[in-house]
């Protein structure tokens, strides 16, 4: 707005005699005013909120405010959003009788304007006075959460009160019907995001983000301990992916002493279980006789008082002679170290912390289940070539700060991570990351001082053959490998036990089976790269494989979206795109229009970022493999952008300069930079929102 525009706004105000009053009559004779965006009303009210602040003795008091304070209450409910608060300040809304502000809500709430009655109390700050479920549940019936989440946001008894009240929706006997049947003629009624299942993801958000004792919500935790008993069985007994030992510790820490959920575990245990085997199960888990079956009683006077069950399976007969179809440590027992003082772990640094060492990471946590609560590092497995580190860290960290040295920790897990002179393999290390940073507050944003970082993970997409079906050759009940078991099992020959993964890692002492698949997991990312590196053809990766990922050293840090779960940066932190030389002559200009190009799935911001410039641009979506980008190329005749690893195949399938490898460390701007520069595309005014956004 114009220097002119508002000394002519002020210069009006100077000159009316109740500048308030003016306003409204301006306001009421328009409509330009209720328009989204900052039209002239926008400026006209603003720029009186400005002069009020220079004029103090403005303001109007008793009864002349009050009638101000009436006519702008019934403007406010057709009020754009970015005025609310500058009429509230301009007329005193905040000193005007409570229960006149109160009663006029209620008026716009039983108008029907639910959205608008509880966007002004949360501006005027009625809610302590309001019931919050009457005011919440339209809104939840037209799929406004967000507007609840900020309705309860500033009161922690309104929070409680939320969730209590949700909770109780969730009772199984409770008819939803009765909530909604009052609001049938509702606009923009969503009833399919109003069941139990939606609610149930409600409430854990909300006391996640408000931090609330999950016991104030019985029936939705009840009601994910069931889910995560059928869950449990399925993996159990269908599946046979989890030791009985392992199975075990979670159905105890589910169970616990709930009547009701040690009724549906006998339920459970009746369909997979003999009498004798749910007698077994009866008896550690505690569950009351009187709640067993005649027969299952009979078997449970049988058994012998045992502190532990020591009696092995069928089933486990069958899952001990089938360890050796599974990859095996190469490195003897002794060589395992389960480190849980500092001293130890000062000796196990100085191993780790060697220039050139190459290091296989990896964490375990305990599986939440969906319950509240971003999961927290329970095991941190550092694997060299002759030797495994197992880092308990809950135990390592209640040290350190009971030293005082909080930051000890920390410290070191920065050294490793930002070294580019060792190499880090790891697997999906962005959610590992993203977990240690939950563990260790003082590690957030050092992601992006890490260097020297390869993410197995990339190599997925790359590996000739590697798929789901593969696996499908083995004989008997044992489900198809996946994830880092099925390049394990593709690159080294045998697959991943499995089995122990979703084991309770916060359980002290850790059982023999746990400590062994934690070094596995951690030493196979070894193996895995010395076999690709060596000869990466045979696996249907570029020759120059190894020059690539062990380039040289480069001072620039790494970004954290380098990370990200497309790509395999090298251990050095250099660009993984080989050897590319620069044409002697630069390409002819060319205009955005005639530019074509297909992004690879890990540059989509780029790509969008090239469409606002004019570029004709194809997103592969993330569960596209990378080798379709080749096939839209070819087709098309279109040049193809991608990163890392990805590279290596993709140049090789088009011709000559049809593939270009971009710096995934920098920002969505300068990669197009970079990319208009290299092929020498020149943007006019006219090219920018040329496209379909």
């Amino acid at each position: 707005v114009s220097r002119q525009l508002k000394e002519e706004i002020r210069r009006g105000f100077a000159r009316l005699e109740d500048p308030l009053a003016g306003l409204l009559a301006m306001l009421e004779s328009s409509s330009n005013w209720k328009g989204k965006g900052h039209s002239l009303g926008y400026y006209i009210i603003t720029e009186l909120q400005l002069w009020i602040k220079a004029h103090p003795a403005v303001p109007q008091s008793g009864t002349k405010m009050k009638k101000l304070q009436a006519r702008v209450l019934g403007m406010l409910s057709q009020c754009p959003a970015n005025l609310l608060d500058p009429l509230i300040s301009i007329y005193q809304l905040h000193t005007a009788d409570r229960n006149y502000l109160l009663e006029h809500v209620s008026h716009l709430y039983l108008q029907g304007n639910y959205k608008e009655a509880a966007i002004l109390s949360i501006k005027l700050k009625l809610q302590p006075d309001q019931d919050v479920e009457k005011m919440c549940t339209p809104l939840l019936l037209q799929d406004k959460v967000n507007l609840v989440e900020d309705y309860v946001a500033e009161y922690p008894e309104l929070q409680r009160r939320l969730l209590q009240t949700l909770d109780t929706w969730c009772e199984p006997s409770f008819n939803i019907r009765d909530i909604t049947r009052p609001y049938q003629g509702l606009s923009r009624y969503k009833p399919e995001k109003f069941n139990r299942r939606v609610l149930s993801k409600l409430v854990f958000r909300l006391l996640e983000r408000f931090n609330v004792d999950p016991a104030l919500c019985p029936n939705v935790i009840n009601q994910r301990h069931l889910r995560t008993l059928n869950y449990l069985f399925y993996k159990r007994f269908v599946e046979k992916t989890m030791t009985e030992e392992n199975w075990g510790d979670h159905i105890q820490s589910t169970v616990g002493e709930n009547r009701c959920l040690q009724g549906h575990l006998v339920q459970l245990l009746l369909r997979h279980c003999d009498a004798r085997g749910v007698a077994r199960w009866a008896r550690r888990c505690q569950v009351p006789p009187e709640m067993l079956p005649w027969a299952v009683a009979k078997e449970l006077q049988k058994l012998h008082i045992q502190d532990r069950v020591e009696e092995v399976t069928e089933g486990d007969n069958y899952e001990s002679s089938q360890k050796k179809d599974y990859y095996q440590l190469p490195i003897p027992r002794e060589n395992i170290h389960f480190l849980q003082t500092w001293e130890e772990t000062l000796q196990c640094w100085e191993k780790v912390l060697q220039p050139g060492q190459v290091v296989g990471v990896d964490m375990e946590w305990k599986p939440s289940f969906g319950m509240v609560g971003k999961p927290r590092v329970a095991l941190l497995q550092l694997a060299l070539k002759d030797e495994v580190f197992l880092l308990d860290l809950p135990r390592l960290l209640e040290q350190a700060e009971a030293e005082g040295e909080k930051e000890k920790l920390p410290h070191f897990i920065q050294m490793l991570y930002s070294d580019a002179a060792i190499t880090k393999l790891g697997y999906g290390m962005s959610g590992d990351l993203s977990s240690l940073v939950a563990t260790c507050s003082a590690l957030k944003d050092k992601e992006k001082q890490m260097q020297g970082v390869v993410d197995l993970l990339a190599v997925d997409k790359q590996v000739d053959g590697l798929s789901l079906q593969h696996s499908h050759e083995e004989k008997g009940v044992r489900q198809p490998e996946k994830g880092l078991s099925l390049l394990v099992q593709h690159v080294l020959g045998k697959p991943l036990d499995k089995r122990e993964q979703l084991s309770n890692w916060e359980k002290r002492p850790l059982r023999e089976e746990q400590i062994l698949y934690a070094a596995s997991d951690a030493y196979c990312l070894l193996e895995i790269y010395e076999r690709l590196c060596k000869d990466p053809e045979s696996f249907g990766l570029g020759s120059d494989l190894t020059e690539s990922l062990v380039g040289k050293q480069t001072k620039k840090p790494r970004a954290k979206k380098q990370l990200n779960k497309q790509e395999a940066p090298s251990p050095c932190g250099q660009e993984c795109q080989g050897p590319r030389r620069e044409p002697s002559h630069p390409p002819a200009p060319i205009s955005p229009q005639e530019f074509s190009v297909v992004c690879d799935n890990m540059l989509q911001g780029l790509g969008r970022y090239l469409r606002c410039l004019g570029v004709d641009v194809r997103l592969l979506d993330n569960e596209d493999d990378h080798r379709k980008a080749a096939e839209i190329a070819r087709q098309e005749g279109r040049v193809i952008l991608t990163s890392g690893l990805p590279y290596q195949t993709l140049r090789s399938q088009v011709g000559e300069g049809r593939c270009f490898s971009v710096n995934c460390s920098e920002k969505a701007k300068e990669q197009a930079l970079q990319v208009l520069k290299h092929f020498n595309v020149q943007v006019s005014l006219s090219d920018i929102f040329s496209r379909c956004q």
